[in-house]
């Protein structure tokens, strides 16, 4: 009696399913890009408002140095208190939100630094930053 000898067969990876995904998912991208293009070719009335706000982020706040020896720079750039006034209400027409940081030397008056303050007080620069390096208490 002939004795039956069973061969297991190599286990193979069925990639039917697989290939029907991905065929299924270039159908649905390629069908929702079509879509897109179709909506931006529809007529459209677009409303119309007085005065758009600003579409980008604020910028970062406007920095103030004041030396030693008075002298006063906005942004690197020296000016005045008068060109200081004219300069911050301008940036702040353009973003109302606008800050200021005031960064002086540990020297300078107190006179100088009043002056700078009132000078951003009276553009109306509600955000206002006094730049301090803190000490270490022993």
């Amino acid at each position: 009696m002939p004795l039956k000898i069973q061969h297991d067969d190599q286990p193979t990876l069925n990639l039917t399913p697989m290939i029907d995904v991905v065929f299924l998912l270039i159908i649905f991208f390629m069908v929702a890009t079509k879509f897109t293009e179709l909506e931006r070719n529809i007529g459209l009335n677009i409303p119309k408002v007085p005065e758009p706000g600003a579409m980008t982020a604020p910028p970062d706040k406007r920095v103030v140095q004041l030396y030693r020896n008075g002298t006063v720079r906005l942004d690197f750039e020296p000016v005045s208190l008068d060109q200081l006034t004219q300069r911050l209400a301008s940036a702040r027409k353009e973003y109302a939100n606008l800050g200021v940081i005031i960064r002086g030397d540990g020297e300078c008056s107190f006179q100088r630094v009043a002056e700078v303050l009132s000078a951003c007080r009276r553009a109306n620069v509600q955000e206002l930053d006094i730049a301090v390096q803190p000490t270490t208490i022993r």
